[in-house]
């Protein structure tokens, strides 16, 4: 006689602790295998290694469907590869492959515009704002200006070949003025200075580092946080008049500035040595 054999049961709490231990079994597993954004920036590292400088590679999309995580996983394991400078972003046609970086060499006076067209790359420029406004003590101090005198404000995102290299903020003394006639999108401020008759013909500059604020990195396409190369630059015209105070912030990872130093002969060594006055810094 054969009896039928009852499903065995379980009370409710054995098997709710059964289902929490599978799970807890499941989340062990993928804590052992390790984040899954470091599995696709190692990925996305041998696509780079592999390919060729200014190769087009995989969107967050498309990294997203290949390896069934959330567009949120594949933009960190990306965000690693443009902090280090390994990728870059093109506004409106990809990332690719990053080039190396732009070098410039520090003893000639070199606008924006005329750098990049002599390198054969197309400058660009995005506008943030133009305009006159009232000097701030900044603008006063470089530009050696009295108080509640207005000054010419450009700001611009400045491009080469599309790809955002900097963040420019210019202030003009209100002489120049007539710059604002001017189509500064692609022409050269420079140019256009020269055509009023305040072409610039000296400048005293120094460079700063710190690091991209929420703005700027979204302007910049790179990480907040990335290391930015900052440019001040006070420019005067061939009568020695100060005519331009420029602060401009590089993507450090996109932009070098060389400098060529000399050794100093031992006659000069001793007296090179000796300490100096503090130099003077904008407040």
């Amino acid at each position: 006689m054969v009896m039928n054999q009852q499903p065995t049961c379980f009370p409710l709490e054995v098997t709710a602790k059964c289902l929490y231990d599978l799970r807890e079994g499941s989340r062990q597993a993928m804590r052992n295998q390790g984040p899954r954004y470091l599995e696709i920036e190692g990925w996305l590292r041998t696509l780079v290694a592999k390919g060729e400088p200014g190769e087009l590679i995989p969107s967050e999309v498309e990294v997203a469907a290949r390896f069934k995580v959330s567009r949120m996983t594949a933009r960190q394991a990306m965000m690693n590869l443009l902090r280090e400078g390994l990728v870059d972003r093109r506004r409106g046609a990809g990332t690719f492959i990053a080039t190396k970086p732009i070098h410039r060499s520090e003893g000639v006076l070199f606008s924006f515009t005329e750098d990049m067209r002599r390198r054969g790359l197309s400058p660009s420029s995005e506008m943030l704002s133009v305009g006159i406004e009232i000097a701030g003590a900044r603008d006063r101090e470089a530009l050696g200006l009295p108080g509640k005198v207005k000054v010419v404000v450009i700001k611009r995102l400045r491009l080469a070949d599309e790809v955002p290299l900097s963040i420019e903020r210019v202030a003009l003394i209100p002489e120049c003025k007539a710059v604002l006639s001017a189509d500064l999108t692609t022409g050269s401020l420079h140019e256009k200075l020269r055509e009023i008759g305040y072409g610039p013909s000296t400048a005293n500059c120094w460079l700063q580092a710190r690091v991209a604020d929420r703005s700027e990195a979204k302007l910049l396409d790179i990480p907040p946080g990335t290391p930015l190369l900052v440019e001040t630059r006070v420019i005067s015209d061939a009568r020695g008049q100060i005519i331009e105070f420029t602060e401009t912030a590089y993507a450090s990872n996109r932009y070098v500035i060389d400098v060529k130093l000399n050794c100093v002969p031992a006659a000069a060594a001793a007296f090179s040595a000796a300490p100096v006055a503090p130099a003077k810094k904008l407040s």
